[in-house]
Order: C-alpha cells, then sequence, then structure tokens
C-alpha cells in the first residue's frame, strides 16, 4: 500500500449559473484517491458511507486500483450529503444544506497495510480524526493534510496540534490568511510554517497556487478554461494528483514538488470541465500528460533584459 486517503465519500447538490445536478458522487476522498489513481495502482482509502452509497461506483474505485479495506458502509444509515450554489465568478458558493448522517460515526480502524503506508494524506475532517489516524501510523514518509475554516473556527487547538505533525499543509488563500491572522501571504506562509509543516500550499482557485518552504517559493497559474462547469472537488482532485505524483516518484525536492503542482492543476482543470467526479472517470494519463505541457508552454518565455 503506497498511499492512504482518509476523508469524506458522499453525495453532492451542485447548482451553477451553468446547470444543475442533484446526487452526484463526491466528497474529499473521492477525488483524491480518483486523481491519485493515475499516478499508483496500489493505494487505500479511509471513510464511511451509508447503504445508499452505489456500489457501481464502489466498482469503478476499485477498478482503479482503490483499495476499500478501509471504506465501512453502515447498513440502514445514509451517506454524508452536501448542497451547494455557485455564484456567477465560480469563485464564490453558498452552502445551502448538509446533512452529516454516517460521518458522525467515522472512527477510522486502519490495518496492518495501512498504518505501513508511505504517504497518508488526510482530507478535510475534524482534526481529532485527523490526529487519530496519525497515532495509527507506523512512520510515513510524506503526510499532507487539508482542512477549512469550518475547524479554524470550532477546533483551532486541535488544528494546530495536527498541523505540527504534518510535513505539507494545503488551504486556499483565504483559510491562510485566517489561520496566520496576517493578510500578506508572503507573512502567512511564514508563520504558517513556524507551527511544524515544511512546505504550504495554496490554493487559488482560478489564479493558481503557491508552493512554500521556509527560503524558496513558486507560483503555478491556472490553465485558462474555455468551459467551467463545477468547481465542486477541484481543490481536492489537486491535492490528489499532487500526491499521487510524489507518492509514484518518491522524489520530496523542492523541485519535484513543484512538478507535483503543475500535474495537480492539470487535474484539477478537468474536473471542472463537468459535474462531479465524471470528468475524472473519461480521461486517461495521456490526456494529462498533453496537458501538463499546455501548463509548460503557458510559462515558458524567453526574455531580453534591455539596459540603457
Amino acid at each position: 500500500m503506497k498511499l492512504v486517503t482518509v476523508g469524506t465519500v458522499a453525495f453532492d447538490n451542485i447548482e451553477t449559473p451553468f446547470g444543475r445536478a442533484d446526487k452526484v458522487v463526491g466528497g474529499a476522498a473521492t477525488y483524491i484517491s480518483l486523481a491519485a489513481s493515475f499516478f499508483l495502482e496500489d493505494q487505500g482509502i479511509v471513510s464511511v458511507v451509508g447503504e445508499d452509497f452505489p456500489t457501481e461506483m464502489m466498482a469503478k474505485m476499485k477498478a482503479k486500483g482503490i483499495d476499500q479495506a478501509g471504506l465501512e458502509i453502515l447498513k440502514g444509515k445514509e451517506s454524508f450529503f452536501w448542497s451547494g450554489k455557485y455564484h456567477y465568478d465560480m469563485n464564490t458558493r453558498d452552502t445551502l444544506e448538509t446533512r452529516l448522517n454516517v460521518l458522525l460515526d467515522l472512527d477510522p480502524k486502519l490495518n496492518a497495510e495501512y498504518k505501513a503506508a508511505p504517504y497518508l494524506m488526510l482530507g478535510n475532517l475534524d482534526p481529532k480524526v485527523q490526529a487519530k489516524v496519525l497515532d495509527q501510523m507506523d512512520a510515513p514518509a510524506m503526510v499532507v493534510l487539508d482542512t477549512m475554516n469550518f475547524w479554524m473556527d470550532s477546533a483551532l487547538d486541535e488544528l494546530k496540534r495536527v498541523i505540527k505533525r504534518i510535513d505539507i499543509l494545503t488551504i486556499n488563500d483565504s483559510e491562510a490568511r485566517q489561520l496566520s491572522g496576517e493578510h500578506s501571504l508572503v507573512k502567512a506562509a511564514h508563520m504558517i510554517l513556524e507551527m511544524g509543516p515544511k512546505y504550504l500550499v495554496v490554493k487559488k482557485g482560478e489564479h493558481g497556487a503557491l508552493l512554500f518552504s521556509k527560503d524558496r517559493v513558486f507560483f503555478a497559474p491556472a490553465l485558462p478554461l474555455e468551459d467551467i462547469i463545477d468547481p465542486t472537488g477541484a481543490g481536492d482532485t489537486f491535492a490528489g494528483g499532487f500526491i499521487g505524483f510524489l507518492a509514484r516518484s518518491g522524489d520530496h525536492s523542492f523541485n519535484n514538488l513543484k512538478r507535483a503542482i503543475i500535474v495537480g492543476s492539470a487535474l484539477a482543470s478537468f474536473c471542472c470541465e463537468k459535474f462531479g467526479v465524471e470528468r475524472l472517470l473519461e480521461i486517461t494519463r495521456e490526456d494529462i500528460d498533453e496537458r501538463v505541457n499546455q501548463f509548460i508552454e503557458l510559462v515558458d518565455f524567453d526574455i531580453e533584459v534591455v539596459r540603457d
């Protein structure tokens, strides 16, 4: 087992200015593991679903090498459900409804194979659950954690204790500002890195992503898309491509993290093209390679400095 992902496997109702989709499969762990599957054939997922979760989707995930020994199915209960509506700019959204359902019963217990995994992706969850998973791991080579402003508001102390134990934190720009109390993302990054992680990835949606270490910064733009249908799960897809690429290569250098940022960005761009995980189930590794090359062309330029 190369990678273990912990997070939600869920249903979403999504409304955008360009369409609507009801009860599509979503959840952080779903997007992350599907994105990582393009680079790994041996990964596991830790989550909980109800009896209503479609067996055909579980079969599709299994066919992509996603082991489900850690996916608990609770009989007589319903899966986690989220409903949201996006504004015209597609960067802001309103949560219309959240039903925790089986998520209230998530109590992850890892088997020996999962405990020995060298890569761990902690999707957006209660920090207490994230800590419980970390407590069970043997000695992972890399731990990546995602979180959100809800946990900064309601469980900040627990969240900071978990952040001390990880290697890479991935959050968006508003969350970086909230966690640090700094408006400048550069100052925010310095403060967050002092909390424990070696690296910080700041996701900025259509404005790209930033990678910070204590002494280096890298910026990757987002690929301009002609049509954005649904941005739900794009950040989780980014994280899955990012950690999947790193786990495949085994190279944790800053330069390879830069490559992983581009790969994650390429996968996130695909995610936005259809509702839910549909696009991730269609594309191939060749499609991803072609889009990565588009990113390279986007930022490749020669410049001559002219001096008087």
